[in-house]
């Protein structure tokens, strides 16, 4: 009979301390216990107590300040990005710059374009076989010049080759939106789907968000149809900050 796996104990104390930072019982900028107070707390050897605290630190809940000791990191302040593709109709050009200047902020991005072949996730979502030939395209999205998250979209080239839109950021449509520029090529979408999937920050990510890597964050994973047919299909990463507020008419669309 296999002995039955148990929690390590410094485990056990993360999420008491986590839990803690979570409902505020340890609140933005105070101070963590020390190594001493944990070993005394919970009856724990220094390393147990030290790996507990090394837990909190890589998940990004707290700071460590040479000669000063552990403090909870401070909260980031929270950006909504109300999701509401079915209003994106075609003539309203980039959603991003619409919704930072509602804010009051200055939306733009950076983006880089390149032909390659579908990954299996890809093909699957875009209902082409594995290996076939897309183009992809790695966003990121800034407001007032600074990194906010990342999008990577891939388009079949089967659709777009040789159309004024094969290359998403260049020429007449530059800057639209996927419904503006699937339209100028007689391409209606009609609708979307977006699926949150959490996962953490990979290195490359990381270092255009200007974080660490191995925080967690929430993945979009949305692709455009035009009726049946897959035309666009996208992963939007989401940092901590951003919270995807999903805007759901009921009744009539005006």
């Amino acid at each position: 009979m296999r002995p039955i796996a148990t929690t390590p104990k410094y485990e056990l104390i993360a999420d008491d301390l986590r839990t803690q930072i979570i409902d505020g019982t340890l609140a933005p900028g105070a101070q963590m216990p020390s190594l001493t107070e944990l070993m005394t707390r919970y009856e724990v050897s220094e390393r147990t107590a030290y790996e507990a605290t090394k837990v909190l630190l890589n998940e990004g809940l707290t700071t460590s300040k040479p000669g000063s000791g552990s403090f909870v990191r401070d909260r980031p302040s929270i950006v909504r990005m109300v999701r509401h593709w079915y209003r994106d109709a075609a003539g309203k050009g980039s959603p991003w710059r619409a919704e930072m200047a509602a804010a009051g902020r200055r939306g733009s991005w950076r983006a880089t374009s390149a032909p390659g072949t579908a990954p299996p996730a890809i093909a699957d979502r875009l209902q082409i076989s594995d290996g076939e030939r897309v183009m992809r395209t790695a966003y990121t999205f800034t407001a007032n010049d600074s990194p906010t998250y990342l999008s990577t979209s891939w388009e079949p080239l089967s659709i777009t080759s040789g159309t004024e839109i094969m290359l998403p950021e260049e020429g007449a449509h530059r800057g639209k939106g996927v419904v503006d520029r699937f339209d100028a090529i007689d391409i209606h979408i009609t609708r979307a789907t977006e699926e949150l999937v959490p996962r953490t920050l990979t290195i490359a990510e990381a270092q255009q968000l200007r974080l660490r890597s191995g925080i967690a964050v929430i993945v979009i994973e949305r692709t455009y149809y035009a009726n049946q047919t897959p035309v666009e299909t996208a992963n939007i990463v989401l940092p901590p900050n951003y919270h995807a507020v999903y805007e759901i008419p009921v009744g009539e669309t005006p």
